[in-house]
């Protein structure tokens, strides 16, 4: 079985806090985030030195102070500058249980305190601020423009090596990957052979225009009966820039109400696509949509379903009484159902 490393912070370190500083206030940007427009013709192939260039003076450190659980002492991760007025994008695992948070800019020698607006760890993100204006802000890639073999470039502070982030090249491997995590599952993700590190997490994967194609934040890792070489994750810019959006708005607000439908899965044996129905809870969404056990679930709206972590991941990005169709392929034959989701138990 794959491992998972959806962390990639591993690097745990003693930080010292200035207590005296204060941290700017707990306010989110009204400022809009640059989206490249759509686009339909190839990229230029790469510059590495020009992209990193460009991109470096965007990309920051981010130290964590915490006090307690498995990663007391603190950890290292990667953020994005987003807004010239000091909004930044970075993994939630990163300043997870953080007590007090510190970024600290290219070129700079001493940390800022940093601010949390709003972290949703189910998808992995969190946005920061700090004081002050005329950053250098990135700008995302359109998510309809990205494709698969487009070259692109992570940047971040890998093992918290001394001096400037690293910079590895690869391309845009895949698109739409699902993992788990323990927070669930991450989908939506675009997988890419760039060399990804503990430290990179929160980090910017960018292609040869210099905008931001996804968020750097997990790597696989080979088992005792797997081997997984050059396989790393992003956050797609699909992915995250509603999310972003939604931590802007509600302020302060870290996790929302999830869709429930009802139903235990899992993966199918006999290589065909989709999610196995092994149970149906009695009362839930699914059973009142007519889901029955040993059903097959191929797809929600337009959505295809390829297995068990993308039906869980779909479901979950849903809202509480909305309409989904169901289609379900029952003794060879596909039946769409229609459900009303619930909220899920644990939100």
């Amino acid at each position: 079985m794959i491992a998972w490393t959806a962390g990639l912070v591993g690097v745990l370190v003693g930080i010292q806090i200035d207590r005296g500083d204060s941290p700017p206030p707990r306010i989110a940007s009204e400022r809009p985030l640059d989206v490249a427009a759509p686009r339909d013709d190839r990229l230029p192939s790469i510059d590495v030195y020009d992209i990193a260039a460009e991109i470096g003076p965007s990309v920051v450190t981010i130290s964590a102070d915490v006090e307690s659980g498995p990663r007391r002492g603190g950890s290292v991760g990667t953020g994005i500058i987003i807004t010239d007025d000091g909004e930044i994008v970075t993994n939630a695992h990163v300043v997870e249980d953080a007590s007090a948070i510190r970024v600290r800019l290219a070129g700079e020698t001493e940390p800022r305190p940093a601010t949390l607006i709003g972290a949703d760890p189910s998808n992995d993100l969190a946005l920061l601020r700090i004081s002050g204006e005329g950053y250098p802000a990135v700008t995302f890639a359109d998510p309809d423009s990205i494709r698969i073999g487009d070259e692109v470039v992570a940047i971040g502070f890998a093992l918290d090596l001394d001096g400037a982030p690293s910079v590895t090249r690869g391309i845009v491997s895949a698109q739409g990957r699902t993992i788990s995590t323990r927070n669930g599952a991450l989908d939506g993700l675009l997988q890419t052979d760039a060399a990804i590190s503990s430290g990179n997490s929160g980090g910017p994967l960018v292609n040869s225009l210099g905008e931001v194609v996804g968020i750097n934040t997990a790597v696989a890792r080979g088992s005792a009966t797997t081997a997984a070489s050059n396989i790393s994750f992003a956050i797609s810019s699909g992915t995250a820039l509603p999310v972003i959006e939604r931590l802007r708005e509600h302020d302060g607000e870290t996790e929302r109400a999830r869709g429930f439908l009802g139903v235990g899965l899992e993966d199918r044996t006999d290589g065909g696509q989709g999610t196995l129905v092994t149970e149906v809870q009695p009362g839930s969404p699914a059973a009142a949509a007519g889901v029955e056990v040993g059903d097959v679930v191929v797809a929600i709206d337009d959505d295809e379903i390829t297995g068990t972590l993308g039906l869980v991941a779909t479901i979950r990005e849903r809202d509480p009484g909305e309409e989904i169709s169901v289609t379900v392929v029952r003794d060879g034959e596909r039946i769409e159902l229609t459900a009303t989701l619930d909220v899920r138990p644990d939100s």
